[in-house]
């Protein structure tokens, strides 16, 4: 074969552009959309379409890595397209975009157990859509994130050439062979659980954080009994609404949101509200819910780190923190306040993640005494209220 005539090899996973298809009915989204993502060096439109049946349709020709979908659409719309989308390509990371409403909201929600990665409110009107600096960062973080996740993911490892096929493994590295506290660059380093029985149980979460906080609240009915479970994704309003409602369903323990002033005890699941960030606080001998309306912290609101510091001040050793799947870094400040109290934290791993960023932060930190899978994660909390460390 003519070498010239050869195929080029494709560019690595960092290097390629991350192919973005908008599908929304109103033309002025679209275009606005367009032009965000068009001046971002490491991304492209593969295709800008009014209705779920032309995404559908049309993808495997405009080969996407993201979808942003749009909820309500004639003809076919988001929910509608979703199941379709993901038949054709089962990697596909699809956001919904909808709008600040209760329908809005638990479409969005069921869309995320459908297969959805993720979701992004967008604002009420055209104007504020179009000059919410905080919404075009968070699409387009959105969009680097999980776009480039994917490519990442099904860039095939390169082979191995016969020499490294024939190297025999390296000998095991002794444990005292290096400095105390000198880890290698990427190494984690964990440190021991604390000796206290967890008094209160604290999570933490973002992007994907939905399905996860379902998936591990199932299984912690017993020790929601024991100890209060307190929680802050980021989540704007309405959305927590639905989210509450969803987590007592699974739970069986009557999560809500959080209502200032209440008393935290155990056997309660309480949820930060939307555009609230969420404390908690000492009055006699009562803890009770601090709700405040402070700017955002880390650019979020509710962020997870006054949950983490004032629990810390609160409970000290038996506070045991747990850090879920999320872009950014976000409870990293407060994870670093319970280590101090003498407490506990917990990250979920790189592999059952959506994102690896507000765990990776914490982990790569040092402030973790475990990095475990989801599925290990329930079963891990409930020893330690068991009096179980190891």
């Amino acid at each position: 074969m003519n070498p010239a005539l050869a195929a080029a090899p494709a560019a690595p996973a960092a290097e390629r552009q991350i192919r973005v298809m908008i599908v929304d009915d109103a033309v002025v989204a679209r275009s606005m959309m367009t032009r965000w993502i068009e001046v971002e060096p490491d991304m492209m439109i593969a295709a800008a379409l009014r209705s779920g049946r032309e995404a559908v349709e049309r993808l495997e020709a405009t080969d996407p890595d993201v979808v942003l979908l749009d909820v309500d659409m004639p003809e076919l719309d988001g929910i509608a397209a979703l199941p379709l989308l993901l038949r054709q390509k089962r990697d596909l990371v699809v956001i919904m975009v909808s709008t600040l409403t209760r329908r809005s909201a638990e479409l969005s929600l069921r869309a995320l157990s459908l297969g959805a990665t993720d979701y992004i409110p967008k604002p009420e009107t055209t104007y504020e859509a179009m000059t919410s600096a905080e919404f075009r960062r968070e699409l387009i973080d959105k969009i680097r994130n999980l776009g480039r996740k994917r490519l990442v993911t099904r860039e095939p490892a390169p082979p191995l050439v016969p020499e490294q096929r024939m190297q025999r493994p390296a000998a095991p590295q002794r444990a005292d062979a290096r400095a105390p506290n000198r880890p290698e660059p990427g190494q984690i380093m964990l440190r021991p659980f604390a000796a206290a029985m967890p008094r209160a149980l604290l999570i933490g979460s973002s992007t994907g954080g939905p399905q996860a906080l379902s998936a591990i609240i199932q299984k912690l009915p017993a020790a929601i009994d024991r100890a209060p479970l307190l929680i802050t994704q980021h989540m704007p309003p309405m959305f927590t609404t639905v989210l509450a409602e969803h987590l007592s369903r699974v739970s069986g323990r009557g999560a809500h949101e959080a209502e200032h002033g209440e008393p935290v005890l155990a056997g309660g699941v309480y949820l930060a509200r939307g555009g609230r960030h969420m404390r908690v606080v000492r009055d006699g001998d009562r803890i009770k819910i601090a709700l405040g309306d402070d700017a955002p912290i880390n650019f979020c609101k509710p962020s997870v780190d006054p949950l983490f510091a004032s629990a810390a001040q609160i409970w000290g050793p038996g506070t045991l923190g747990l850090i879920l799947t999320g872009m950014g870094s976000d409870g990293t400040g407060g994870a670093a306040a319970i280590v101090e109290a003498g407490g506990s934290v917990i990250a979920q791993d790189e592999a059952t993640s959506v994102v690896w960023g507000m765990p990776r932060s914490v982990a790569q930190a040092g402030l973790c005494s475990a990095v475990l899978p989801l599925n290990q994660i329930a079963g891990k909390i409930l020893n330690l209220l068991a009096g179980t460390r190891s």
